[in-house]
């Protein structure tokens, strides 16, 4: 695409990297905005704005006419979308057990996977349709006028699935935010409920309805209870507020040792994955003598065609897939996710500094064979690494309540390396063409591998943020946050008070014996840990109408 503005070949490598550059560039400006954000507004909402600006700017990219042009659609499409640390705020809030935290987070991982595989094979396929398929599209104007348009318009179409997905099922974590009533979240049930009631809703709502009928039929007093007239107690608790924790709160020690460990882990490998198209791309060329100096002067690429290049990252995809999906959580379960991390950083120096040579294999099918065995072992390093970093960065947190702006901050820092990376790495591509040095940008990034690696070195698995401002996100509970716990017996005399003051109607028939009053009734009443909503008191328990 880049070429198609009037860029000369050797030039294409340095404006790809300053278009990668920019996107991130801009969303390091903006990212710890947007993790703010929705810290205060809700998760939901901000991912929802996020998809919706990329899906518009991904449709105005396929239309860009000028380099200038592309490069503030990617400006802008970087500063609108902050999502990348939303969401994995998202997951640390639903999964705080550190066991199931490796088969968590290596979702993300895995749906890049999936996106690795369709991704470049749609723009490779699915590029110039008018020149490729001109019994279908030769006489559109449309597609001769933009001829990368066809497939952005298709990705547009699965951005479109994630925003309606979202808007229809995705639930809000994000404490204060959780029992807000999200009209998106009722059109969904009403349309689940449209095609399919579920058997076990089914169960629960003719329950209801039998204990309803119960409920009328049933004497208003037991007979076995002396006639007394049934009193009303409203007992108010008055809770504290959890004040916000300071900003200082999010950089410890820890904490800023995983973000620089983060920040070079996304500057050499998405420069890797950045440059490496243009490096296939690029014309082989026969090695002589004249042009060839071992073990730095060669030059020399693949000279693949954008189609061949599109199934070769599609198969780099499906590995990654299948690597995220077998090999990561029993392999972070058995050595630990620190180790695992470790044995990632080693790796990727040495993938680095390889790679170039792939060209001086003058077999056809060796070389092939050769890039392919690297990058299934440069798969096994991203895909692990980048979930593993995750958690540790996660479990450096010192509270729930300040991951949203540490993800934001690790989202501006990634970001940064990010758009370091593809610049830096294009500029030594473009001279290491004009020099016959094509192996310049690989040893480059090697060198950036092996600094990020010495972090890793210094980092210590943590406990994982404290619950103590975020209550569990547990299915069985339906919009309850706990206010209706009153007071406990001696036992449970140090349970913490939930963030909020409830109001609870508390129903009950006095006993027969004098000096007992509802509020002591109340207070000597016992509430296990899923009796939210009731009190119990002597040998009949009754609901507590909110």
């Amino acid at each position: 695409m880049i070429s198609s503005f009037g860029v000369e070949k050797t030039e294409v490598a340095k404006w790809a990297g300053v278009t990668s550059s920019v996107f991130s560039l801009a969303q390091s400006l903006t990212a710890v905005a947007w993790g703010r954000a929705s810290d205060r507004l809700g998760r939901k909402p901000v991912i929802m704005v996020g998809l919706l600006c990329t899906m518009i700017c991904f449709l105005v990219w396929g239309m860009s006419t000028s380099l200038p042009m592309a490069i503030t659609v990617r400006a802008i499409q970087g500063a609108s979308n902050g999502n990348v640390g939303i969401i994995r705020t998202m997951v640390a809030e639903m999964v705080t057990e550190r066991e199931l935290q490796p088969t968590a987070f290596s979702v993300m991982p895995l749906v890049w996977s999936i996106g690795s595989v369709f991704g470049p094979a749609f723009g490779g396929l699915f590029a110039k349709p008018a020149d490729q398929w001109p019994a279908l599209f030769g006489h559109s104007k449309f597609f001769k006028a933009y001829p990368f348009a066809f497939p952005n318009i298709i990705g547009s179409v699965f951005f479109l699935i994630s925003l309606t997905t979202g808007i229809l099922f995705l639930k809000e974590t994000l404490q204060s935010k959780r029992n807000s009533r999200d009209w998106g979240l009722v059109l969904g049930d009403r349309i689940r409920e449209a095609f399919k009631e579920h058997p076990r809703r089914r169960a629960q709502r003719l329950r209801r309805y039998s204990l309803q009928d119960s409920e009328v039929s049933a004497p208003l007093l037991s007979a076995d209870v002396p006639s007394k007239t049934a009193r009303v107690a409203v007992i108010e608790t008055k809770t504290k507020e959890t004040k916000p924790l300071p900003m200082r709160a999010v950089f410890t020690r820890q904490s800023i040792i995983n973000l620089i460990s983060y920040t070079f882990l996304a500057l050499h490998s998405v420069s890797y994955d950045q440059i490496l198209p243009v490096f296939l791309n690029y014309p082989p060329q026969a090695h002589t003598p004249e042009n060839t100096s071992l073990p730095f002067v060669f030059s020399g690429g693949f000279g693949l065609t954008h189609a061949r290049i599109g199934t070769i990252f599609a198969g780099y995809g499906i590995v990654s897939g299948l690597i995220q999906f077998l090999l990561f959580p029993p392999l972070c379960r058995r050595f630990g996710v620190l180790n695992c991390f470790k044995a990632c950083v080693v790796t990727f120096p040495l993938v680095y500094i390889v790679t170039p040579y792939t060209v001086l294999v003058e077999d056809t099918t060796v070389r092939y064979i050769a890039l392919c065995a690297i990058l299934v072992v440069k798969s096994f390093a991203v895909i692990i690494g980048f979930p593993c970093t995750t958690i540790l960065l996660t479990n450096s947190a010192s509270s729930l309540s300040i991951l949203g702006t540490l993800n934001g901050f690790a989202t501006t820092f990634s970001a940064l390396g990010r758009a370091t990376g593809p610049a830096m790495s294009g500029v030594a591509f473009t001279w290491g063409v004009k020099n016959g040095v094509i192996g310049l940008p690989w040893w480059l990034l090697a060198f950036l591998a092996v600094l990020g690696a010495v972090p890793s070195w210094m980092i210590l698995e943590g406990d994982g943020p404290s619950r103590a401002s975020s209550p569990s996100d547990s299915e069985d509970e339906e919009d309850v946050e706990g206010d209706d716990e009153i007071a406990s017996d001696d036992e449970d005399n140090d349970r913490s008070i939930n963030n909020r003051v409830g109001t609870d109607i508390v129903s009950e028939q006095f006993e027969a014996r004098e000096g007992v009053s509802p509020v002591d009734s109340a207070t000597n009443s016992q509430s296990g840990p899923t009796d939210y909503g009731t009190l119990s008191g002597g040998e009949s328990s009754h609901p507590a109408m909110r």
